[in-house]
């Protein structure tokens, strides 16, 4: 190969990984020594490869990115999914009520005494072997348990449910099995609820 010749291919070769990996990238070489640049393959010009177009990424679907933003993008994911599976709940739905009650703080404590990520009582803790509400494992299982049983008191009414997770089974069954009248109560289940649908839709 002559001076002149290797030049050329050094300067195509450099072009050919400037260039944006679009394509393929082919060198021709014509009769008279010019070299051409091109996408196209054409066996009879001797077409010869300097690039390799690299294969497309996979392209997640939608509703599976959808999730991943959502439940499985916030915090103590991991535990939350482990409990909902446990006790076939969403997953979004602990995530909404984790939120409310602690905004995922595992030290919080409540002026009545609820303590940890789910805000769980020492008497309902106790009463659902949580041996150590400040373990955000140990936690996260009793509060899915404790709401497994609220909907199932209340025939799966997922309102009176979130409801009776904040003022109390008694309170709710005390008011006609409604939402009792409690401020805080009738702000927290339109909170909760609003928080767990969105999630549920990938928000």
């Amino acid at each position: 190969m002559g001076r002149v010749a290797a030049v050329l291919l050094g300067m195509a070769a450099a072009l050919a990984a400037a260039l944006p990996a679009h394509g393929d990238i082919y060198r021709e070489v014509a009769a008279d020594g010019s070299i051409t640049l091109t996408n196209v393959y054409r066996k009879e010009r001797k077409s010869v490869r300097l690039r390799r177009e690299p294969p497309a990424p996979p392209v997640m679907p939608v509703a599976a990115a959808k999730r991943q933003r959502g439940a499985g993008a916030l915090p103590y994911a991991a535990l939350v999914a482990a409990a909902a599976v446990e006790h076939g709940l969403p997953e979004a739905l602990l995530h909404a009520v984790i939120r409310a009650e602690s905004n995922y703080d595992p030290h919080a404590v409540s002026p009545k005494g609820a303590a940890g990520l789910m805000q769980l009582m020492p008497d309902t803790a106790r009463e659902l072997g949580v041996a150590d509400v400040w373990d955000p494992a140990a936690n996260i299982r009793g509060g899915a348990r404790y709401l497994k049983r609220l909907l199932e008191m209340f025939d799966q009414d997922l309102s009176l449910a979130v409801a009776a997770y904040n003022a109390g089974p008694g309170a709710v069954i005390g008011s006609g099995s409604a939402i009792p009248p409690f401020a805080e109560t009738q702000r927290y289940v339109p909170r909760v609820l609003e928080h767990f649908r969105r999630l549920q839709s990938g928000g």
